[in-house]
């Protein structure tokens, strides 16, 4: 059974930062697509930051590039998102999903979700 579990979200404020982490079970990290999507209230979801399996590639959302970096742990089967420079706009759920499709836009596996708050 292939599950993914993401952690690491809470409250934080405006230009500070968080990691989140995506953990899976049944199947190896290092040889999927992984995306990170998020959420935010009222608004549809959208694709944070993709990171392909064939030549380590990435791909970045515009607004969260330079701010924003997704990576994977070989050891620990588990990618990850560190994010920089919080805004208010990060405000959103976010999921990290797996077999992410052509421009980083869907996928066919996907966890939970994490809750970020960034407010004063």
């Amino acid at each position: 059974q292939l599950q993914l579990v993401e952690s690491g979200g809470g409250l934080v404020q405006p230009g500070g930062s968080l990691r989140l982490s995506c953990a899976a079970s049944g199947f190896n990290l290092n040889y999927r697509t992984i995306g990170w999507f998020r959420q935010a209230p009222g608004k549809e979801r959208e694709g944070v930051a993709c990171i392909w399996s064939l030549d380590g590639s990435t791909y970045y959302k515009d607004s969260v590039k330079g701010r924003f970096t997704v990576s994977r742990d070989n050891d620990k089967n588990a990618v990850y998102l560190q994010m920089n420079t919080l805004t208010p706009e990060d405000t959103a759920d976010y999921y990290c999903a797996a077999d992410v499709r052509t421009g980083c836009a869907e996928a066919d596996y996907w966890g939970q979700g994490t809750r970020v708050t960034v407010s004063s």
